[in-house]
Order: C-alpha cells, then sequence, then structure tokens
C-alpha cells in the first residue's frame, strides 16, 4: 500500500512532509500502519489529511481487496517539536 499501490506516492504530491512511513511488525494493535509527517500548524495538517482523504487515487487505493483489512483502526498524536527539534 505504501510504495507498490502509490500511498507515499500520493503524500509526496500532496506536500507531506514525511519523517517516516512504517508497517507494524508485531505486537496487538496489528495490522497496523504509521505515519509521520510534519507541518507548520494544525490548520496545515488538517488541510493537508482533508486532501489526502479526499483524493481520486486514495478513492480507488483504499477500496482495492488486496489492501482490505490492512488498518483496524486510526489512533492521531500530535507531537510538538521542541527548541532543539529540527522541524
Amino acid at each position: 500500500m505504501f510504495n507498490a499501490g502509490g500511498e507515499v506516492k500520493l503524500f509526496n504530491d500532496l506536500g507531506f512532509n514525511a519523517v517516516f512511513y512504517a508497517e507494524v511488525l508485531s505486537g496487538s494493535r496489528m495490522p497496523n500502519l504509521v505515519y509521520m509527517t510534519t507541518h507548520e500548524n494544525q490548520e496545515e495538517r488538517d488541510a493537508n489529511w482533508k486532501n489526502f482523504s479526499e483524493s481520486p487515487v486514495w478513492e480507488k487505493l483504499k477500496v482495492m481487496p488486496k489492501y482490505q483489512n490492512t488498518v483496524s483502526r486510526n489512533d492521531t498524536r500530535l507531537l510538538y517539536p521542541t527548541e532543539y527539534s529540527e522541524y
């Protein structure tokens, strides 16, 4: 879904600043995908995710049979940089 499916390309096309994207390999919350992206502020973050969720590319990708049941739920964590953070 990330690479072969075009999800990472879509993030890039929409201007997401990726720190990393990952698939969880073990644990009680599997299946689970992790997206860590940075945004200038909450408004930009919300607009970027809205554009992602409404994208025709995502609409097509998320209903493909091979990607069904790859995510159990969405947990959002907002992190804020420290004074020494690079972003």
